[in-house]
């Protein structure tokens, strides 16, 4: 892949190549008949038609010698003289060009600047640079497999090859001038090396770019967070770690949203135990519970109800629920212990009695089949059967391509495959990382709270939603998020993913409560040195356009009504971690800082 801006388009490259092409024959052919005239015009300087032949091809390389004679010549003559060497020429730079293609995606590739830098062989690797390209990013690709010819025509690959972890190739990347750096290998370990490397390249770059390292294994990604959420504030990096199914079940609430079922509450089936099936329920509930947060429905909208099928359900849903309280708030949850074998005796099911299924086969494969061939399903949905697949992405397009292109029948709308790797591509959802849906968090509960407080909408620059937001204002809330780890070290706790009757969170509320002044008052302070920054200054009433704020004053100076919104965002940090699955743990009454930096770059 490379810059969608660069060079000519393939359209423009492809007529160019025929305009050479029908260069070289015109001149062929008019150096044909001009030499057959001059033959018959001088005898004695053309014998016979092979040396018309042999001339006209002399043509190519810059002379023949008829031409060492005093003219004239034939009109077809004078101008084949100059457009035979005129493709030649241009032969030439086109021979050239190929020979050192390869040469100049290197050099293209290790100047690049402000490019997506895809590492890694895996089938997501690819999906993911093809999306990215086909989004109009700039985009370079590091692999250890050669690239194919074909596969430059067709993808226009800017690529190098050699192994991501190693520094020189991904200075040969442009690593130190990307924007975004992706690692999506097959293996975490190379996944984490190549963030190390990424770490030590970029130490000197003002504004350092965003790394996104895929981990395979749910769990370990979710501890992995907990461990970057603790160490935020030692490295400029901004860094967090993924797993496909997170992205793709928050893009499939993104692309097929659940609507409230009006009089009656909406429900849903979750069946089987494949690894999609935790990711779908948690993002689900948070889909919900923003349609009950949406001033726009206009009526209360009751909990969803929410039925699990599986062999170990009863289990999943007390291990959810420990780490997301908030499932059981916003969902009414009922666990139906049994195989998919025993999913047709459900008796909601053959009422109809469900908005949306979702079947979570752990093997894809027989999950698909089983759908295929259950009718029940199909009448059990009001809406759809959705069936996540990982390896059967060309089976999704054959069912769900346009109204030309639909190969197979959706069974009037009902049957729909999801491809969970083609959803996770979404480098949208992708950077809406651990940072950024903390930092909106706080942000939602600000709204809240001035909500409640009798701000309305619009009062303020800071009073719309999150997509609406300033820019200057989101870096405020993500640098609130980065500072967490200071936070924590102050308060001698750590993030931990949340497993309910594990940690404990009475004495993790008590040490805040211990220590709120002083929180309040260094959040204050580095709100205070964050907003200076910026070229904001002491001013009453309030102007943005001046930049000048009331609350930019020593903390004594502090009205007690803005003092106490300083506590309230210290006391909610263990609420806005519970929703992302963590809780704080407190390990000792303070622990001392391990090693200095600063402050993440947003």
């Amino acid at each position: 892949m490379t810059d969608p801006v660069a060079g000519f388009s393939r359209p423009a490259a492809r007529w160019l190549r025929v305009v050479f092409g029908v260069i070289g024959l015109v001149s062929l052919v008019l150096g044909y008949l001009g030499f057959e005239r001059l033959h018959q015009d001088q005898p004695d300087a053309i014998h016979d038609l092979y040396d018309v032949l042999y001339y006209d091809i002399q043509l190519f390389v810059l002379g023949a010698e008829p031409f060492q004679e005093p003219g004239p010549y034939p009109w077809q003559l004078q101008v084949a003289r100059f457009t035979a060497p005129l493709f030649t020429l241009l032969a030439v730079f086109e021979a050239s060009r190929l020979l050192l293609a390869a040469e100049i995606r290197r050099l293209r590739a290790r100047r690049a600047r402000g490019h997506a830098l895809v590492c890694g062989d895996s089938q997501f690797a690819h999906m993911l640079a093809d999306r990215l390209f086909a989004d109009g990013e700039r985009v370079v690709v590091v692999r250890s497999e050669p690239f194919g010819p074909l596969e430059y025509r067709r993808r226009r690959y800017l690529g190098v090859i050699g192994d991501p972890t190693s520094a020189e190739v991904l200075r040969g990347a442009g690593l130190p001038r990307a924007r975004t750096i992706y690692a999506c290998t097959g293996n975490d370990d190379r996944n984490h090396a190549i963030a190390n490397t990424a770490s030590r390249l970029i130490q000197d770059r003002r504004q350092p770019p965003r790394v996104y390292v895929q981990v395979h294994d749910p769990e370990m990604c979710l501890s992995l967070q907990a461990r970057r959420l603790g160490a935020a504030g030692s490295s400029r990096l901004r860094l967090d770690y993924f797993h496909v199914d997170d992205i793709a079940a928050r893009a499939l609430h993104r692309h097929h949203p659940l609507r409230p079922a009006p009089g009656r509450p909406a429900k849903v089936l979750i069946a089987g135990n494949g690894t999609f099936r935790r990711a779908l329920l948690v993002e689900t509930a948070r889909h919900w519970r923003a349609c009950r947060a949406d001033p726009r429905t206009g009526v209360p909208v009751p909990p969803l109800q929410v039925d699990l099928v599986a062999p170990d359900a009863a289990t999943e849903l007390a291990l959810a629920t420990s780490r997301y309280p908030f499932l059981s708030t916003v969902c009414q949850l009922t666990a139906y212990d049994r195989d998919l074998d025993g999913l047709t005796e459900l008796p909601q099911l053959s009422t109809g009695g469900y908005d949306r299924i979702y079947l979570c086969a752990p093997d894809e494969r027989t999950g698909l089949q089983f759908v295929l061939d259950t009718p029940a399903l199909w009448r059990g949905a009001e809406s759809s059967v959705f069936v996540p697949v990982y390896r059967q992405a060309a089976l999704a397009a054959a069912f769900h391509g346009d109204s030309r292109h639909d190969l197979l029948d959706e069974v009037h709308g009902k049957l729909r495959l999801y491809p969970v790797l083609t959803h996770a591509c979404e480098a949208p959802l992708i950077a809406e990382d651990l940072t950024e849906r903390l930092a909106q968090q706080i942000h939602d509960r600000y709204l809240h709270a001035q909500r409640r407080a009798g701000v309305r909408p619009g009062d303020a620059p800071a009073m719309v939603n999150w997509p609406q937001l300033p820019e200057s204002l989101r870096r405020a809330n993500r640098a609130h998020v980065q500072d967490i780890a200071a936070k924590l070290l102050n308060l001698g706790c750590v993030v931990a993913p949340r497993h309910g009757s594990t940690g404990d969170a009475s004495a993790a509320g008590q040490a805040i409560d211990d220590r709120i002044d002083e929180l309040a008052r260094l959040e204050h302070e580095r709100w205070c040195r964050e907003r200076q920054a910026e070229g904001w200054t002491y001013g009453a009433p309030r102007d943005d356009t001046r930049r000048r704020h009331p609350a930019l004053r020593p903390w004594d100076e502090l009205t007690p009504e803005v003092q106490e919104q300083n506590r309230e965002e210290i006391r909610a940090l263990p609420d806005v971690l519970s929703d992302s699955g963590f809780e704080l743990i407190r390990l000792s009454a303070a622990v001392p800082a391990q090693r200095g930096g600063s402050t993440d770059a947003a």
